[in-house]
């Protein structure tokens, strides 16, 4: 131990080294502590990319394991140190390098958190629109190895539609400009692609150059009150097949609205199976526009009631309400486990049913919402009791609800990765063929496996 902290305090400043049992706590889970722990030999806060650099070929050169790691704030084990070694805390690598307004792109270190970049863009008039939930804490670097989405994916699609380039450090401490600043770009193997979500496993994301947008100058809100699951999947296709598609477009049921009264107010009504909570942005006239059209096809295919709300801070809870889903049902069980998984939007209300009627048979309390514009789903498993019986339920539940999504034409994640959490099944959304192929790229990249290893597939990332 000593030894480590010695050699790696001679690549990079002492204070960017940390060993003491107490900080190394901190880094032995992502978000889903309950799910795995290891305590890192090491944590590494390098300041630059060359001392990234410095790591690497360190540790490649000494065969140690390094986890990459953003915020922490993942959902599927991706920065847990399942085999020790270094973590590498991209936290200091924090710059915004250049907004370019001419080329509309932006370049950024790995570790600037999103909500900052969100910030300092639209104080220009600009918008970046990749918007997962922990965007007040989670780093682009992270989006980007873990292809991060978030509500807004339904009209804008998610991180990779926005990365053009990346810096990274190969696991010999090799630097590579993969892509760059051009929209348009057809040179070789989309190198740049291959590392937005690969998880850590292929190297280390260090920059990133970013493609951004004029901001929509105006917003509306709507809810909608519907009653059935079907009925709000039928609106969902023909809202959109009108072309008035919201930037977020987020099915919620009814347990979910009401936790979320407690935010709102006046409250949500609550006598509906499910709702579709919406945001329309553009140009004011034609969020009105697209606003009255919306309100018109709901009302006409039977919606309970549409709200339309006019007041922004009114607006506001009911946004903060939706993000804090979460963390408030975490105030309501013991424990609680996130799943993440996409079907076609067209199958979203045989996914819902069949999640509920598992729930059921297993007597498990299964909260159900998800960014339905897209598909992607997220049923939460809430525990009321944490015991050895719950977790096999739990399990069990796991299992069929990622065999659900699959038998549907689904996949087995949306936007949370794969890491540890989801590595059992990946076998069955891809194959044997494809996970051999990736192991192959893994090896070119990685021959002594030393990148976030244990991730992806059961093999233990080798």
């Amino acid at each position: 131990m000593r030894g480590l902290q010695k050699d790696l305090a001679e690549l990079v400043s002492r204070d960017s080294v940390k060993t003491d049992p107490e900080d190394l706590f901190a880094y032995q889970s992502d978000a889903t502590h309950y799910f795995a722990k290891r305590k890192p030999d090491a944590v590494v806060l390098p300041a630059s990319t060359e001392e990234v650099a410095a790591v690497l070929s360190y540790a490649n050169k000494n065969q140690i394991p390094v986890t990459p790691r953003g915020a922490g704030s993942g959902l599927s084990g991706g920065c847990t140190p399942v085999k020790g070694g270094i973590v590498l805390d991209m936290k200091r690598m924090n710059k915004i390098r250049e907004i370019n307004r001419g080329n509309m792109t932006a370049t950024v270190d790995a570790g600037v958190v999103l909500g900052d970049f969100h910030k300092t863009v639209e104080s220009q008039g600009l918008f970046y629109p990749p918007d997962p939930q922990s965007m007040t804490v989670c780093t682009i670097g992270g989006n980007v190895a873990t292809r991060a989405g978030g509500p807004r994916g339904v009209k804008y699609g998610t991180t990779p539609h926005y990365v053009l380039g990346v810096e990274a450090v190969l696991p010999d401490g090799y630097v590579i400009q993969a892509g760059g600043k051009c929209v348009k770009q057809s040179v070789g193997y989309d190198i740049t692609h291959l590392l937005a979500g690969s998880e850590g496993t292929l190297g280390v994301i260090t920059k990133a150059h970013l493609r951004i947008m004029p901001l929509p100058p105006f917003h509306r809100t709507a809810l909608v009150t519907c009653k059935s699951i079907e009925n709000a999947a039928e609106m969902i296709a023909e809202i959109i097949a009108a072309g008035t598609v919201p930037a977020m477009l987020e099915l919620l049921m009814g347990i979910s609205v009401h936790v979320m009264n407690s935010m709102i107010s006046p409250p949500a009504p609550t006598d509906g199976e499910a709702y579709l909570l919406m945001d329309i942005d553009g140009s004011e006239g034609q969020v009105r526009e697209d606003a009255e059209t919306l309100k018109s096809i709901c009302n006409d295919m039977g919606a309970m009631e549409v709200r339309v709300i006019e007041d922004e801070k009114e607006a506001a809870t009911y946004w903060k309400a939706r993000a804090s889903l979460y963390p408030l049902a975490l105030t309501m069980a013991k424990k609680v486990v996130a799943e993440d998984v996409t079907v076609p939007r067209d199958k979203v209300p045989a996914f819902v049913r069949e999640v509920q009627a598992m729930a059921g048979r297993l007597g498990l309390l299964v909260g159900l919402s998800g960014h339905a514009g897209d598909g992607n789903m997220h049923p939460s498993i809430l525990y009321g009791e944490v015991n050895e019986e719950q977790e096999r339920l739990a399990r069990k539940a796991i299992a069929q609800i990622v065999k659900t999504g699959l038998a549907l034409g689904g996949t087995i994640s949306g936007e949370h990765g794969i890491g540890l959490h989801k590595s059992e099944y990946l076998e069955w959304d891809l194959g044997g063929a494809q996970i051999e192929l990736m192991k192959r790229v893994k090896k070119a990249f990685d021959p002594n496996g030393i990148m976030n290893p244990g991730k992806l597939w059961l093999q233990g990332g080798e």
